[in-house]
């Protein structure tokens, strides 16, 4: 069944966490930078079109400032942010050329994808970039973005960003090898396979107690709420692994995969569906 989802993926998005992008002292992890960037220059080659969407702008911009847990004050979260951020893609930037590929940031809050006008545009500059060989990296713009900063990460981002492409496959690639059932139990296991987001699978998906990062299991669950509406495969597996996307990309059981609805919705559905957020309430009288 995996083989027959992902053997015919020409346009992957990969989201990459906070975890696996930043060592213990909260720096830029060089070495991980660059295996990771070595997979998704080997995808690039094998003529598969790639957008990366990247946390970690955060936990570098820690490591500069001192920081040993993220700061719960918003202005220091944005502060850590606009230094991390410039680091990130400047090391994105060099280890990218020398594998003879371009990048270009792309910074996006939930209010660009929610109007429909600035949606398209996003939409249409991505696919830009992409028909000209060029990797996007995107991120929240966490400098005047107030709300990814403080409830949620990149995870439900990644998933906008597949639907609105779309893309015909989700990586989030993160510290844990999946979603696990029992979790701190002796029959503890990685899910290979989810096929409906029931009651039992968001009793397992918990937060996180990374000092960098915000979400865990609950923000990608949500992610994968997203991809699987809009009948787009998610893959959630470990980035630590130095040839996990080709495992991904070639079947093989790899992280824990969520099975998408069997019927696509249509673009402007999508749009209605996740891009908007409540803005008021009906009080009955």
């Amino acid at each position: 069944m995996r083989r027959k989802l992902l053997e015919r993926v020409s346009r992957l998005v990969v989201k990459l966490g906070t975890g696996v992008l930043t060592d213990s002292r909260k720096q830029p992890d060089f070495l991980q930078l660059v295996q990771l960037v070595a997979q998704i220059a080997e995808q690039r080659r094998a003529g598969r079109e790639v957008v990366l969407v990247s946390s970690g702008a955060v936990g570098a911009g820690m490591g500069v400032l001192g920081l040993a847990r993220r700061p719960a004050k918003l202005d220091q979260l944005q502060a850590c942010a606009a230094i991390g951020q410039s680091r990130l893609m400047a090391l994105y930037g060099d280890l990218f050329e020398k594998f003879g590929l371009h990048v270009a940031q792309v910074l996006l809050t939930h209010a660009d994808l929610a109007d429909h006008h600035r949606h398209l545009n996003a939409r249409n500059a991505l696919l830009t970039l992409l028909d000209r060989g060029v990797v996007p990296i995107i991120n929240e713009n966490d400098v005047v973005s107030v709300e990814e900063l403080m409830f949620g990460d990149n995870d439900r981002l990644s998933a906008l960003v597949a639907a609105l492409l779309p893309a015909d496959l989700l990586v989030i690639l993160t510290s844990v090898e999946g979603v696990v059932a029992h979790y701190g139990q002796p029959h503890a296991h990685v899910l290979p396979t989810i096929e409906r987001l029931d009651p039992e699978i968001l009793r397992w998906a918990t937060g996180t107690s990374s000092p960098t990062a915000v979400g865990g299991m609950i923000t990608k669950i949500e992610a994968a709420r997203i991809a699987m509406r809009s009948g787009l495969p998610l893959v959630i597996a470990s980035g630590r692994k130095r040839d996990v996307l080709a495992r991904i990309l070639a079947g093989e059981e790899e992280g824990t995969l969520f099975r998408p609805s069997p019927a696509k919705l249509q673009s402007r559905k999508r749009w209605i569906a996740f891009f908007h957020h409540p803005r008021g309430s009906l009080l009955r009288r």
